[in-house]
């Protein structure tokens, strides 16, 4: 079968698109038909594939899979397990790789194996060293093998400085400060289909507590194929189901997923297409928000818009502020959504006409009204707001994010110093006089009692909610 275009073989254009971050095409259970599996992918929505090398036959084979597909992409490497050939000659062999075929987007997967230990742990850790080392000197991001090492594979890439380059953890293993402590080098934290297995519920709570924004699928196939499939042979047309459960666990839709993971993979490997328009309106699960401002009236040390203007894959950085045909136009059909939230990257109510005029035409086509807010509208506006929201607001989400007006002006910052804590609170204990439901919320950082502004927000008579860190959205 000879190798066919994308556009011949991809025929499901109603599936969302995902990105297998993790195959092993150049196995031999493939063999007799390596062609057919790739072409099914491609007819399943699978727009491109990452072929990742364990040694340096694995390598090449790899390579000249992805130089047949233009939407097959190769990593080179050498795992663990044959750390012996990650010399000073096979360290050469893959530069060399590198440097001739701009095909391979990673070095891996590399790393460390303590379970099966079929290399003694210090030749594993020199080849994990050196592989780090090579990926620095030509500019590409790791893919890491990490089993039963996490201590020491957090310690080597602390120490060789990977972050400089970044990477992957693929079929991730760890807990959630191991997941945490990967995040905050830079690197991505991937899963294959073994998080649909029955038992992997440690797993599964990991993902809860990670913002899907450093999350990637694979299917590290042939291996590990998802639960409905289990004890057959995988391929890359069923990271469908490891995408799927990833939704289902975030709370999040099949779309979602797939837009975020292929941004993170563009991010990362620089494959793909995304779609870096700035939006007005972004949907996300079955809601709709409306971005109409990037001012606030708060600059919070946690605010990601300060490095990274994206929230679960749309754009949110505004040219201009909409006027309202723009946002009306933005909306389309607003009966397609359970809700419209008005949230951006910005604090919604300093434009509070725009939104009485949005909010009422979007009340007489039936539709619910929520508001995200740092609650001190007030203050920007001079008079008690929250009359006027009357009738057009169904619910809104107000930050209180600290017990205390001090911790409040140290994470947040106000514009309006202190007195901006004061005035979150008085919004909060006179939102429900006008609108029918009112929460608080905190961003779970390490300085922030949440257990403490549970109480205030009990005390002020409103429900709470905790958000995690940097899952926005």
């Amino acid at each position: 079968m000879r190798p066919l275009a994308f556009k011949e073989i991809r025929m499901n254009q109603n599936l969302p698109p995902l990105i297998d971050t993790h195959a092993h095409l150049d196995s031999s259970q493939f063999n007799s038909d390596r062609d057919e599996v790739i072409a099914m992918a491609f007819s399943q929505g699978i727009s491109h594939i990452v072929t990742v090398g364990c040694d340096l036959e694995s390598s090449r084979i790899n390579v000249e899979i992805a130089q047949k597909y233009p939407e097959i992409f190769a990593a080179v490497g050498i795992h663990p397990h044959d750390a012996r050939q990650a010399d000073d000659e096979g360290i050469a062999q893959l530069r060399k790789m590198v440097q001739q075929n701009g095909k391979i987007v990673a070095i891996g997967e590399i790393g460390l194996d303590f379970y099966r230990d079929r290399c003694p742990r210090d030749i594993q850790r020199d080849a994990f060293r050196r592989q780090i080392r090579l990926a620095r000197e030509v500019g590409l991001p790791i893919i890491v093998h990490d089993r039963d090492a996490h201590d020491e594979v957090l310690q080597i890439l602390k120490e060789e400085n990977a972050s400089e380059v970044g990477g992957v953890v693929h079929c991730f293993s760890g807990d959630l400060s191991m997941a945490r402590a990967c995040i905050a080098m830079g690197f991505f934290i991937s899963f294959p289909g073994s998080i649909t297995y029955p038992k992997n519920d440690d797993i599964r709570k990991v993902i809860e507590h990670i913002p899907v924004d450093h999350l990637l699928v694979e299917t590290d196939c042939p291996y590990l194929a998802p639960q409905p499939k289990r004890g057959r042979r995988n391929e890359p047309a069923l990271v469908r189901f490891t995408a799927e459960k990833l939704a289902e666990i975030k709370g999040l839709s099949l779309e979602d997923v797939s837009r975020v993971t292929n941004l993170n993979a563009y991010s990362l490997f620089g494959i793909g297409s995304v779609d870096s328009s700035t939006k007005i309106a972004y949907a996300i699960r079955d809601s709709l928000y409306l971005n109409i401002t990037n001012r606030c009236t708060n600059t919070c040390i946690f605010c990601a818009k300060f490095t990274n203007f994206t929230v679960k894959g749309h754009s949110l950085q505004l040219e201009h502020e909409p006027d309202i045909a723009e946002i009306k136009a933005a909306i389309g059909n607003p009966e397609d959504y359970k809700e419209v939230v008005f949230c951006g990257y910005g604090e919604p109510l300093i434009r509070l006409d725009v939104i009485k005029e949005v909010a009422r035409w979007l009340k007489d086509r039936g539709v619910r009204v929520r508001i995200n807010t740092d609650g001190q509208a007030n203050l920007v506006h001079g008079r008690n707001v929250l009359p006027e929201l009357q009738g057009l607001v169904d619910a809104v989400s107000v930050s209180l994010n600290a017990p205390d007006a001090q911790t409040y002006q140290d994470i947040c910052h106000s514009h309006y110093g202190e007195k901006g804590y004061e005035a979150v609170k008085s919004f909060l204990r006179e939102a429900g006089h006008y609108i029918p439901s009112v929460t608080a919320t905190a961003v779970t950082l390490p300085q922030i009692d949440i257990e403490a502004c549970e109480k205030v927000a009990r005390d002020l008579g409103v429900t709470f909610r905790a958000r995690e860190y940097n899952d926005l959205g």
